[in-house]
């Protein structure tokens, strides 16, 4: 069994020449570490560990889509952070958070979701405050998924893969339309102002006065 030194937050350990199926080993060992992110690229590995910055923000911004389509009706299935692999590609990571949306009613009764035959979800969250030694966006442009909220510390950047395979910053989501990034910045930087639940009901009055009485009715 291998063994794991504990990771100080926000370290990062890069390793090189790394066998596909020793990425699939550690994967299994360290599916009860969730303190820890992989992301593996053709012989290339990286472990990070999260810090409470890391954690915070992604939490929250998850908790805005899931606010922002519960308010408007949209169908949702949430990933978490599950590993997301292609053998075929030699890749794989765990975003911090993921979403099927478009795609929702594909994935709905499925326990477990392959690649291979299931699409990949319509969006994923991945908070990077200190750089990865891996092009991460690489990483998800070969996965497939559609949209990228990438958040540095700072500011939040809405991507979007184009048919070329790179992504592209957009000024309005794709997943979630009429979200901006200056939107979620917005209320990102009240977060040490409010409490958490304050800050979400103030999400919530804005999806509600600006996009649900806006939407057309059925």
């Amino acid at each position: 069994m291998l063994q794991a030194t504990r990771l100080q937050p926000e370290q990062r350990v890069l390793l090189h020449g790394v066998s596909w199926e020793t990425y699939e080993r550690l994967v299994a060992e360290l599916e009860d570490c969730p303190g820890v992110r992989m992301t593996y690229d053709r012989g290339r590995l990286e472990l990070m560990s999260l810090s409470y910055p890391h954690d915070w923000i992604k939490t929250l911004l998850g908790r805005f889509v899931e606010t922002m389509t519960l308010e408007l009706g949209i169908p949702l299935k949430s990933g978490g952070s599950t590993t997301f692999k292609r053998e075929e590609l030699e890749r794989g990571l765990e975003p911090d958070e993921c979403y099927w949306i478009q795609s929702e009613a594909v994935v709905r009764r499925k326990a477990d979701v392959d690649l291979a035959t299931d699409p990949p979800p319509d969006l994923a969250i991945e908070v990077e405050i200190r750089t990865s030694a891996i092009g991460k966006l690489e990483v998800y442009a070969a996965i497939g998924i559609p949209e990228v909220w990438r958040h540095d510390g700072a500011r939040l950047h809405i991507l979007t893969l184009r048919d070329d395979g790179d992504y592209a910053e957009v000024t309005t989501s794709l997943a979630l339309p009429r979200l901006t990034p200056a939107t979620v910045d917005g209320f990102l930087a009240r977060r040490e102002e409010l409490d958490e639940t304050s800050l979400l009901r103030a999400f919530q009055t804005w999806v509600r006065e600006e996009l649900v009485r806006d939407r057309p009715s059925d």
